[in-house]
């Protein structure tokens, strides 16, 4: 619900329907995780790392799976000025407050003309694709096309490290979720998207194939349970 301070968003729709959002179990366990402005942090931690802070502030970003909008704030707080929004959910894009220009669409079908887009960002969408390798090769496919001939991608997403296997063993003990309540929110949440989540970690091999169709890697990273990549739009596909 919007308070007195806000307004309610402007939408640009594209589909007659998104997706209904969220699991209110999935939603507790992600407040309990963090909060948003410790999410916000994380975003501009992870736009530095994934190069952005290279970029001119003046060219057209566009994130897809943009939700409630961290991410787009983080991209404000940057100084980044022409931003845009991609998101299925109606119900969460009604909560961003960004002043982003936003887009209830599919990420398997851009609201965007060929070519018109400097780069695209995702903070682990990905991973909620329900079919895969098929929808993942829809999006990249999609992001291809709208980037310009210089445009980027960057996204992060989960990974199957070594680190990641163990805090997966560690927050299944039950004496761990009792008195580590992040580890406990983090079990919920996998336990709510599980489906789509196993179904991305077990899939390392199509994953890595599809980004190297459609973008030449200048980062291809796996580390602490996720994977970093920043790529340029290839001019030939394989």
């Amino acid at each position: 619900m919007n308070t007195a301070n806000e307004s309610t968003p402007v939408i640009n729709r594209h589909v007659h329907s998104g997706t209904v959002c969220c699991d209110p179990a999935w939603e507790d366990a992600y407040k309990r995780f963090e909060s948003p402005e410790e999410e916000i942090s994380k975003f501009i931690k992870r736009l530095h790392l994934l190069g952005l802070e290279n970029r001119p502030r003046d060219i057209r970003v566009a994130e897809l799976f943009c939700g409630r909008g961290g991410g787009l704030t983080a991209l404000k707080r940057l100084g980044f000025t022409h931003l845009e929004g991609v998101d299925l959910s109606e119900t969460l894009l009604l909560q961003n407050q960004t002043g982003a220009t936003l887009h209830l669409a599919d990420c398997r079908d851009l609201p965007f003309e060929d070519a018109s887009l400097d780069a695209v960002i995702i903070h682990g969408g990905l991973h909620h694709l329900p079919n895969l390798p098929k929808d993942l090769e829809q999006v990249l496919s999609e992001i291809h096309r709208v980037l310009n001939e210089d445009g980027t991608f960057h996204a992060v997403e989960p990974w199957l490290t070594p680190f990641l296997r163990f805090v997966h063993a560690v927050i299944e003990i039950p004496a761990v979720r009792r008195c580590y309540a992040k580890g406990d929110a983090l079990a919920v949440m996998i336990q709510h998207e599980r489906e789509t989540y196993e179904q991305w970690l077990s899939q390392p091999a199509p994953i890595r194939e599809l980004l190297g169709k459609y973008f030449n890697a200048k980062m291809n990273r796996t580390a602490w349970g996720k994977i970093q990549f920043t790529g340029q739009k290839r001019r030939v596909l394989h």
